[in-house]
């Protein structure tokens, strides 16, 4: 083997060893975040850091390139896939002033904060610093808010405003880094410029999402199906970015149309087959981009070194700018809220103010991410003239601490301030879902009583049928559809008990009968998939 070749094998080798050993403290981090209830992207940023500081260790640099193309596609396409279209139609209001009024007025004040009161950044770097820390992290906000039983319509405008405000974010980035290079800008054209972008990426990802709904129907091959699923958001990105408008809301588009056509043009294989991919690459993505900003600490520290104010100084700049973050969300929230309700009675009327915990919890969910991050290190190194970018180590060192003071500070005492202000899920959705299948249930049987009057089926199969249906039933109407408590399920505490010991007792006869070679293998795993199914729906009605 020649030696060149022999040096690129081990490069290879050595950067394969890297990603599986952040893989695995990605795993064990995880396992660690439940066993000690922290919300996982946080104890993955701080054990990030606690790597990237022990003395010998390899430097990790997180690449913008590879979170633009590589984890934010295929990170926002499921978290729209699953999104509730007809909960996110009905707050479009509240997560359009979020997702692009916040993320303006916030570009706007930190931009005139960073040049006037802090370090005295060039005010156009000041608003791109604005830009880069304006948008709150899908992922962030959906791994955190996911676990915690809120109101089905705070996690809705949470997770809403964080799917858009990438798109509005970025946009804004782009006019300021071109505002820097031309040393020209110009608020009609960037208006203009804006509308563009964003119907843009729109059309594209509702032409892609129709092209995969079309492929998607006429296939019934799950593992090509889930391969065509796992690569459709890219399919949405690439072509928005090659053609200059938003990749983002392409993936978002494209996500939220095939999320509501997937019930009709997927059918249960399928289904029972790609949810568990998805969320494993999901786990794993979420853990490497959380890991990666964590490890980027000695890299900004490295770029700090030697400007022009003390490390003192700009730590202490860099706390305040993460302050007025946090404080622009409160007011606006705030404002947003109860303002227009002030000054409209027919919104008074249509939507009435919710209560003032509901709101704070909702100023409080602004935690960025990875995406803060890499704009901030794909800044480019000079400007048009060859002039260094203004202050370039210094915006990428504040994006950090902003990054990890509201990840951190606001993460952890979310679920604190949740069950202080008594914010609790009234249970709508559960109460829908089980008046949902109720009636599914009553149109089964309605359905049986049409097909016993045709005589072509023998009469004790309707009978077995029967039976099942009307237990189902039984057991619906027995949770009262009036209960709100949110913690009241789908099944009854004893009905679940029954149903758990029958199935542990049905896992342990067939394992034994596998020992005592009475079955193989095989039928053990067709046996055990039947009882898997069956203790996932007792699991999701508990």
């Amino acid at each position: 083997m020649r030696r060149d070749n022999l040096h690129e094998s081990f490069g290879m080798m050595y950067r394969i060893d890297i990603v599986l050993g952040l893989m695995m403290a990605v795993a064990a981090l995880a396992y660690l975040a439940r066993k000690i209830s922290i919300p996982y992207p946080i104890l993955l940023v701080i054990g990030g850091l606690g790597l990237g500081l022990i003395p010998g260790l390899p430097r990790i640099r997180l690449e913008p390139e590879l979170v633009f193309l590589f984890f934010l596609p295929p990170l926002l396409y499921p978290a729209a896939l699953f999104t509730s279209w007809r909960d996110f139609q009905a707050n479009i209001r509240p997560i359009t002033w979020l997702a692009v009024g916040l993320v303006l007025f916030t570009t706007y004040l930190v931009g005139l904060f960073a040049h006037h009161l802090a370090v005295q950044l060039p005010l156009a770097a000041a608003f791109v610093l604005g830009a880069i820390v304006s948008p709150p992290d899908a992922v962030a906000a959906t791994a955190i808010t996911e676990r915690l039983r809120v109101p089905q319509r705070i996690a809705t405008i949470i997770e809403g405003e964080s799917l858009v405000n990438d798109a509005t974010a970025l946009v804004a980035y782009r006019f300021g880094i071109m505002a820097l290079m031309t040393g020209t800008f110009s608020l009609a054209e960037a208006g203009l410029r804006f509308i563009i972008v964003g119907v843009g990426g729109v059309l594209i990802g509702l032409v892609v999402g129709w092209v995969a709904s079309q492929v998607q129907r006429r296939l019934d091959d799950p593992p090509v199906q889930i391969t065509i699923s796992i690569l459709t958001p890219f399919a949405a990105y690439l072509p928005a970015e090659q053609i200059h408008v938003s990749g983002v809301l392409a993936v978002v588009t494209c996500g939220v149309y095939l999320g509501w056509r997937a019930p009709e043009i997927i059918n249960s294989r399928m289904r029972l087959q790609a949810y568990p991919v998805w969320e494993m690459i999901v786990f794993l993505l979420n853990g490497l981009v959380f890991i990666l900003i964590g490890l980027q600490l000695p890299e900004v520290l490295e770029g700090i070194r030697g400007e022009r104010f003390s490390v003192g100084r700009i730590v202490w700049d860099a706390i305040m700018i993460s302050g007025v973050v946090i404080a622009i969300r409160f007011v606006w929230v705030f404002a947003v809220t109860y303002l227009p309700r002030m000054l409209s009675r027919r919104l008074r009327e249509k939507d009435p103010s919710p209560q003032w915990q509901s709101v704070t919890i909702v100023a409080w969910t602004g935690m960025r991410g990875v995406v803060s991050l890499a704009a901030a290190l794909a800044l480019p190194f000079t400007i048009k003239d060859g002039a260094p970018f203004p202050d370039r180590d210094l915006i990428i060192f504040f994006t950090f601490v902003v990054i990890l003071v509201t990840l951190v500070i606001q993460g952890l005492s979310l679920p604190w301030l949740i069950r202080r202000l008594k914010v609790v899920d009234n249970g709508e959705t559960e109460k829908e879902e089980r008046e949902a299948r109720l009636k599914a249930n009553l149109a089964a049987m309605a359905r049986l009583s049409e097909l016993e009057e045709d005589k072509k089926y023998p009469t004790e199969l309707f009978q077995r049928l029967r039976v099942e249906y009307e237990d189902r039933i039984r057991q619906l109407e027995a949770c009262d559809p009036s209960e709100t408590a949110p913690n009241h399920g789908l099944f009854s505490s004893d009905y679940a008990h029954l149903q758990e010991e029958a199935l542990r007792v049905e896992r342990r006869t067939i394992l034994h009968l596998r020992n005592e070679r009475a079955i193989n293998d095989n039928s053990l795993r067709s046996i055990q998939r039947d009882l898997d199914l069956a203790e996932a729906r007792l699991d999701h009605g508990k």
